[in-house]
Formats: structure tokens, sequence, C-alpha cells
């Protein structure tokens, strides 16, 4: 029977150490933050929304420059100003991403495709718009927008499926291994 005591002695003791522990820690950061710990940014987008099928095949990853980001943010941009939302900007990022690694690239001469140009690589000679306009982030985002508004039911497509109905490319799986990134560019930046 004193052995029964003490197990149950030690046991209440076991449990109220351990929800101090708990309580402990929890009840200090609703105080204030702890030094070294980041709270989650509550107003980013979730990433169940940014990307709703999950991702396709091996995902890469790139470290941006300051141009980069400028371009991410510059697409981030367009794509509000098209009323569209997160999910259309992580479309339009991994297809930037793909086509360009976000670099507002020129005519590349011998190694260029056709005329293709800017973020998306766009051609003047497809009716995308001039070489000035096709290589303006908002202008080139815009378009890219416009032809991704026109294909029905885009919001349910994987990204590559959607990227590739707009930008008819030769290699149309390539756009998933970017979708990752994108997500979390647009995590990053949708509202900053």
């Amino acid at each position: 029977m004193n052995s029964m005591l003490r197990k149950t002695v030690l046991g209440v003791a076991g449990v109220a150490c351990a929800g101090g522990l708990v309580a402990g820690p929890v009840a200090a950061f609703a105080e204030g933050p702890v030094a070294g710990v980041q709270a989650v940014q509550a107003d980013k987008p979730d990433m169940s929304t940014l990307i709703p099928h999950g991702v396709q095949g091996a995902q890469s990853r790139i470290d941006l420059n300051d141009e980069q980001v400028d371009n991410v943010k510059a697409i981030i941009a367009a794509t509000k100003k098209a009323d569209m939302d997160e999910r259309a900007a992580v479309v339009a990022i991994g297809t930037a991403l793909q086509e360009s690694k976000l670099e507002n690239l020129g005519h590349l001469g011998d190694r260029n495709d056709h005329d293709s140009q800017g973020l998306f690589q766009q051609r003047p000679s497809s009716g995308w718009g001039t070489v000035e306009q096709i290589t303006d982030p908002e202008y080139s985002t815009l378009a890219f927008l416009k032809g991704l508004k026109q294909v029905d039911g885009w919001q349910d497509m994987p990204l590559t499926v959607a990227a590739q109905t707009v930008q008819v490319s030769a290699f149309p799986d390539h756009y998933a291994q970017w979708e990752q990134l994108a997500a979390d560019l647009v995590a990053e930046h949708w509202n900053s």
C-alpha cells in the first residue's frame, strides 16, 4: 500500500512538473516575444492556398539577387493590379523562374529562342507586345495573366499545366520544379 501511495504522489508530481514546463514558456510567450524566437507572421498567405495540389516532382531552388527580388515584387504588384489572387502570383512567378530565372532578359543573340525576351520570354512576333513592352515587368506580367485568365479552370490546375497552357513551351513539365520556391516568394512578399 505504501508503494502504491508513493507511485501516486510521484505521478502527480511528474504531471505538475510537466505542466509547469509546458505552461512556463507558453505563459512567457503570451506576455511578449522570447529573445531569439520569431513569431509566425499572421498575414502571410496560407501554403494550402498557394499550392493547393501539392508540388509535382523534385523542386529546384536558386538564390535571388536584388534585381530578381525586385522582379518578384513587380510580378506580385501586377497580379494585384489585375485583381488576381496569390495563386495567380505563384503561377506567374513559377513561370518566370523557368523562363528567365526572374531576370528581365533582352535579346540573347545566338542563344535566343527566336525573338523571346523579358521575364516570361514572350515573343513580339507572337503578339505579346513590342520589345519595350515585354521587357517591362508590369506589362509582361499583365500580358501573362491576361492569358491565364482565359484558361478555363486554371485555379484548379497544377502550376505546370496552367503555365504550359499560356506559354506553349517545348518543355511543358519544367514549370513544376519551381512551384515551392514560387509559393515561398509569394508568402514572403505578398504583403510587403
